[in-house]
């Protein structure tokens, strides 16, 4: 019985009324019939049998005031320790990245939505790693510190849209404070972080921010820290959606596309990480690989307490002995009356 515990024990406060109402139902006036030569018809067995209904009333709320109280039995306790990385994704949300120089079928998408495949990939395909999320575009800001709760992650992600934050496309800053949020001195050896990465998605070149790119980039460099940066969007001349003052697109216009792929390429090279392009098809599998070549950490013990709800089995014969009363009831009621109408005393 140890392992057995009550969810909302305060329900159990119900069972000082049933004493109550059982007291009041015996003192309250009962009307009585006098019917001639009632002795002599008198039956033994009805008498007795007429308990049934109450005591099954009764029983059939204990069951259910108990049930209410959610009885659980917890099965077990297991200690886990897994290995695997900490991730941070730095996540440009700046208006350049509206630029639909892409296609999914025969419709045109936009940059982030060309990107989220990616950051989807890697919150669905590794489960053993903690992952967080910076975005960035005129200024930074944590989304999501590094978790396990991958399900959360992914509903984060859904909702990411441009225009959260002020235009402009502050790189540095972005990398700057993924970098802050894989600070963990437990996890440095030599001052150098451990089982750590960070992944830049961005399509521009840095115009905002107290940082620069390779300043971040340095710091990353010394605390050992790989940046993988993956572009978004295609060179050359691309279309741009234009909005009217009520948001809703009118037509598109072309610009000239901004993207410094050298810069994220020397970040890559500088800090020990690779850098790719988000319309190729390798990009998630090639970063994978790359990333799973590192020493894994290994994370803190997790414990789960395994519990099994019980109340379906109080509930279900509660329901059953309350139905039961009340068709006895009935059948009593229906006897009794038989038993005082005229005929029968003749």
């Amino acid at each position: 019985m140890n392992n057995l515990v009550l969810h909302s024990p305060f329900w159990l406060l119900a069972l000082l009324l049933i004493p109550g109402v059982m007291w009041f139902r015996r003192r309250r006036s009962v009307p009585v019939l006098l019917v001639p030569f009632a002795a002599a018809w008198h039956r033994p067995s009805l008498a007795s049998t007429s308990r049934w209904p109450a005591g099954l009333a009764v029983l059939g709320l204990v069951l259910l005031i108990v049930a209410l109280a959610r009885p659980q039995r917890v099965e077990d306790k297991r200690e886990i320790r897994t290995e695997g990385y900490d991730i941070m994704l730095a996540i440009d949300l700046s208006g350049s990245m509206l630029a639909e120089d892409y296609e999914k079928g025969d419709v045109r998408i936009n940059r982030l939505e060309a990107i989220k495949p990616v950051i989807k990939a890697f919150i669905t395909q590794r489960p053993s790693d903690r992952i967080g999320i910076v975005v960035f575009s005129g200024r930074a800001y944590t989304l999501a510190p590094l978790t396990f709760d991958h399900d959360w992650l992914a509903r984060q992600v859904e909702r990411l849209k441009i225009g959260l934050i002020e235009d402009g496309t502050a790189i540095g800053d972005g990398l700057g404070l993924a970098l802050t949020r894989l600070e963990q001195a437990a996890r440095e050896q030599a001052g150098r972080r451990q089982g750590a990465f960070a992944v830049l998605l961005t399509d521009g070149a840095n115009n905002r921010g107290a940082l620069t790119p390779m300043q971040s980039a340095a710091v990353a460099k010394s605390r050992g820290i790989p940046v993988y940066t993956i572009g978004a969007g295609r060179d050359g001349i691309v279309p741009f959606p234009v909005f009217d003052q009520q948001g809703e697109r009118i037509g598109y216009r072309r610009v000239t596309s901004d993207l410094d792929q050298s810069t994220l390429i020397e970040i890559a090279n500088l800090t020990g990480g690779r850098s790719y392009r988000a319309d190729d098809s390798k990009t998630i599998e090639s970063a994978f690989k790359a990333i799973d070549r590192a020493q894994k950490i290994e994370f803190q013990a997790k414990s789960y307490l395994i519990t099994t709800e019980l109340f379906v089995w109080l509930a279900a014969p509660g329901l059953a002995c309350l139905l039961l009363a009340a068709l006895l009831s009935t059948g009593l009621r229906q006897s009794s009356a038989v038993l005082r109408s005229p005929s029968s005393s003749r």
